[in-house]
């Protein structure tokens, strides 16, 4: 990345590149996310996680300072569309089918940010074209979905149930395995900030309604 930043300093041209939602961190903020908090330092701990990724962000934001229109589009653990096949969610169902229930970390009430592909892709556009330097901007849909309700419309299209996975057996060999450090994050975020400057509004269905439309239970 500092590459790039060093072809393009000094021209106001535009740099663009992917961040995430959770890049300011989830548990030390006690609100939602906004674009105008910084990435975490990347020494900064959470479950054992490095956030090695954070230094990128911090690095293209501060390309503002050498004459480069850059910014991060910050974009939430699930992405969405008609292609998704290797995602998040696909990932939860195929879970799903094989233990018999569709499982949520505790009460389900953490959030989890969501955003269509083709939302996301426009957003990137409205960045090119005209953010301003030194900007983040958050691809989320809302303000993010309780992972209980991701859980049950999961449920709902195979016919299974919803069920709790207690938070003290999270951590064991058990339901979410691999995953069980990721289910537990609470990533509330705004996006007031980019819609109000890019005027950027998410035109495509909604994490639910796109799970509703079926297509992620096409060979169910």
């Amino acid at each position: 990345m500092l590459a790039y930043g060093e072809a393009l300093a000094g021209t106001e041209k535009p740099l663009v590149t992917a961040g995430s939602i959770g890049s300011p961190g989830w548990e030390n903020l006690g609100r939602p996310a906004t674009e105008e908090d910084p990435a975490l330092p990347s020494g900064d701990q959470h479950k054992g996680t490095l956030r090695v990724r954070n230094v990128v962000e911090a690095a293209v934001v501060g390309l503002a300072e050498r004459g480069v229109r850059s910014s991060v589009v910050r974009i939430p653990p699930i992405m969405h569309s008609t292609t998704d096949r290797a995602g998040f969610l696909p990932t939860l169902i195929a879970l799903a089918k094989e233990k018999g229930v569709v499982g949520y970390p505790g009460d389900g009430a953490n959030l989890w940010g969501a955003v269509h592909v083709r939302d996301v892709a426009s957003l990137f556009r409205l960045a090119l074209e005209k953010g301003p330097a030194g900007k983040c901007w958050h691809a989320i849909e809302n303000g993010g979905i309780p992972f209980r309700e991701i859980a049950e419309a999961v449920g709902s299209r195979l016919g299974l149930p919803a069920v709790s996975i207690p938070a003290d057996v999270l951590m064991l060999p058990g339901y979410f395995g691999f995953l069980a450090n990721l289910v537990t994050l609470d990533l509330p975020a705004s996006n007031h900030i980019t819609r109000r400057t890019l005027g950027w509004e998410p035109a495509q269905p909604s994490l639910l309604a796109d799970l509703d439309n079926g297509h992620y239970f096409a060979a169910s």
